[in-house]
């Protein structure tokens, strides 16, 4: 399973990742994707250097805080942090993170999900391209 996940990364152009935000940092099966792409001889090489070059990289991130630079929570945002670090040992650099703060509010009914949604779709469209 893991070479063929790592197999699968190496082919892209465009690493797509959309992920809750639990606690603060990803989820466990996220993590486990990630424990299955990062390998030595694979996607790393056996000098360290990441070997997924060339690539770019859309993470959106769903989370209930708001870690915008002028949140006072902005130092709990372990997630960008963790993935920015991941790709970048893999090699990827052109990275752009969509940071959907705030999702609890369609929970607590206070937003729709689709105008939630729409509030992230100019910056979704404009790293697809």
């Amino acid at each position: 399973m893991s070479g063929a996940l790592g197999a699968e990364l190496l082919e892209t152009d465009h690493v797509v990742i959309s992920t809750p935000v639990y606690n603060y940092n990803v989820p466990a099966a996220l993590k486990a994707w990630v424990d299955h792409v990062v390998r030595k001889g694979l996607t790393l090489g056996f000098d360290g250097k990441g070997l997924v070059t060339g690539k770019k990289a859309t993470v959106l991130l769903a989370s209930g805080g708001v870690y915008t630079n002028d949140s006072p929570i902005k130092d709990r945002d372990i997630a960008t942090q963790y993935l920015k670090l991941i790709l970048n040992v893999l090699g990827i650099t052109d990275v752009t993170f969509i940071a959907a703060g705030g999702a609890k509010a369609v929970d607590l009914g206070e937003i729709s999900m689709h105008d939630f949604l729409d509030t992230f779709d100019h910056q979704i469209q404009k790293s697809l391209v």
